[in-house]
């Protein structure tokens, strides 16, 4: 409803002091019909118009929220934030008219610290609810206040300074938003109880990485799929955080995604760069490895929001390790590993020779709930051990695994040469209750011969921790990139991230079983014997 201007007021005559009084409008129902109504015609014309490209969808975010997204990355590899709003918003087909439904709706947003991650997931809420009438969203994050974080974004695109937004807004609460079109998004508490009695379309989890295992795979039977306007909404769960630690969920979620089970949308400080002016040189510049003069090619409106400026002063202020695991998203902090010094793009080989010469020996690691792991690996002339194969398997018994070795067979299509010996667990002496036998006795009366030196566990990753980065010359120990278990164990096999003073690796979730068959191969093979001098009377 229009308003009477001020000459309009004075104008009007005073009211009669003899006539009787006028029965006083009702104030309540006019503010709600008029605050209804034209946010009635407002809301259908938005969805009944949504933007039905990549170009018109990123203008109207600028001209509407006065927000500009990156929509070009620097680092090759990357991938620029506006993908992941375009993601989002036009449900993983790249555009409205899109009918292509391959590309899956989950995803993924590995970004660095104040990468916009927040951000970006609040206006990519905004969007749903304003062009997909009544859509269900729910916003959990590692903590509530990771919650509330995103929710103040998400109310300032929703303030009252932005008159037609805000007119869309049926009630904004500190932990609710309700639209008008029927759409709505709600904060969860991280507890079993909020999130196990959710049934959404969309579940945007914020800070995963510091998400509880129980929680994440609770939350993963929270979504439903529902028609809303124009768009046929597929039932989705939003991943967004920076990769503290190589043992968390978000580790988790990058494999899935490289394997094609969620769409990977991964960005870093200088991707989210804005353009860079003259008062600049590239020559000298801190940034010059990471940015290489990019940042000076790229359109302004185009361009990041974080600051040439505050770039440069936050590499000065942290470690290399710390920049590159929290700030270029190239690796996850490895403060907790037990074998930091193991490097993939270092000790990870992708080719073996064509004529392989030197002794082959192995290494395995017993279980049967918990995965048996057998690896193979050659040990050449020049004191270089490469691990060039693995079996891993669970719920076998030890003949099965005795077939296999004896056979040479593991991942690969065709057998590897016998092995000269293999390394075991020592444990594996003990007389088994049911058979009477070792398990060590039953692999040598299969004529494998087994060795069993008995070591602590500090002493032998001290043997491997010297073969990665020995103090002198380069590397003796690699692994072919088949042995995928082996290496992900590598990265990931931790120390408890709660309990600093305690330098005993973590067992328990599944990273130590192929690590310890490494132990088992190398304490076998560069542990110097002891020889002991005795004197007879």
């Amino acid at each position: 409803m229009a308003k009477k201007t001020k000459a309009q007021v004075e104008a009007q005559p005073e009211a009669d002091a003899n006539s009787e009084p006028k029965p006083k409008p009702d104030t309540k129902t006019k503010a709600a019909d008029a605050a209804t109504e034209p946010s009635h015609v407002d809301w259908q014309v938005l969805a009944d118009n949504p933007p039905a490209t990549p170009d018109a969808l990123h203008e109207w975010i600028r001209t509407n929220t006065g927000i500009v997204v990156a929509r070009t990355s620097l680092i090759e590899g990357h991938t620029p934030p506006f993908a992941y709003i375009t993601h989002t918003f036009f449900e993983g087909r790249g555009s409205l008219a899109s009918t292509d439904p391959s590309m899956p709706t989950d995803c993924v947003v590995w970004a660095n610290r104040g990468g916009g991650k927040t951000l970006l997931g609040a206006l990519a809420t905004a969007l749903d609810l304003i062009f997909k009438p009544g859509i269900e969203i729910r916003i959990l994050a590692g903590s509530l206040d990771q919650s509330k974080r995103m929710h103040a974004h998400l109310r300032r695109i929703f303030a009252d300074d932005r008159a037609e937004l805000h007119a869309l807004v049926k009630k904004m609460t500190e932990t609710k938003l309700t639209l008008v079109n029927g759409s709505s998004v709600e904060l969860l508490a991280q507890s079993q109880t909020s999130v196990r009695g959710t049934r959404v379309q969309k579940l945007r989890c914020d800070e995963v990485d510091l998400f509880t295992r129980d929680i994440w795979d609770a939350a993963q039977l929270t979504t439903r799929s529902k028609n809303c306007g124009n768009f046929d909404v597929r039932g989705s769960v939003d991943c967004l955080s920076t990769m503290h630690n190589p043992h968390g969920v978000m580790h988790d979620l990058v494999g899935e995604a490289r394997d094609g089970g969620r769409a990977l949308f991964k960005w870093g400080v200088v991707d989210v760069l804005e353009s860079c002016g003259d008062e600049y040189t590239c020559a000298g510049c801190p940034l010059q490895t990471e940015c290489d003069g990019k940042a000076k090619l790229r359109a302004p409106r185009d361009a990041g929001h974080i600051s040439v400026r505050d770039a440069i002063d936050m590499k000065r202020r942290v470690a290399l390790t710390v920049w590159q695991s929290e700030m270029l998203c190239t690796r996850p902090r490895r403060s907790d590993s037990v074998l930091p010094e193991f490097d993939f793009r270092t000790h990870v080989v992708h080719q073996l020779p064509a004529v392989i010469s030197g002794t082959w020996i192995g290494g395995m690691d017993f279980g049967f709930r918990a995965p048996t792991v057998v690896l193979w690996g050659v040990h050449d002339d020049r004191g270089v051990l490469t691990i060039v194969d693995e079996r891993v398997e669970t719920g076998l018994v030890l003949e099965d695994h005795i077939r296999a070795i004896c056979e040479s067979k593991a991942s690969a299509a065709e057998a590897w040469p016998k092995l000269q010996w293999l390394g075991v667990d020592p444990a594996g002496n003990a007389t088994n209750d049911q058979t009477g036998e070792s398990s060590v006795l039953r692999l040598r009366k299969a004529g494998l011969n087994i060795k069993c030196r008995r070591m602590g566990v500090h002493e032998s990753l001290n043997l491997l921790r010297a073969r990665l980065a020995p103090a002198a010359g380069g590397p003796t120990l690699f692994v072919h990139a088949r042995c995928k278990r082996l290496i992900e164990s590598l990265e990931r096999y931790h120390y408890p991230t709660d309990r600093p003073e305690d330098d005993t690796p973590v067992k328990g979730d599944g990273f130590d079983h192929a690590v310890d068959a490494l132990r088992y191969m190398v304490q076998n093979l560069d542990a110097p014997y002891r020889s002991v001098l005795r004197r007879y009377a």
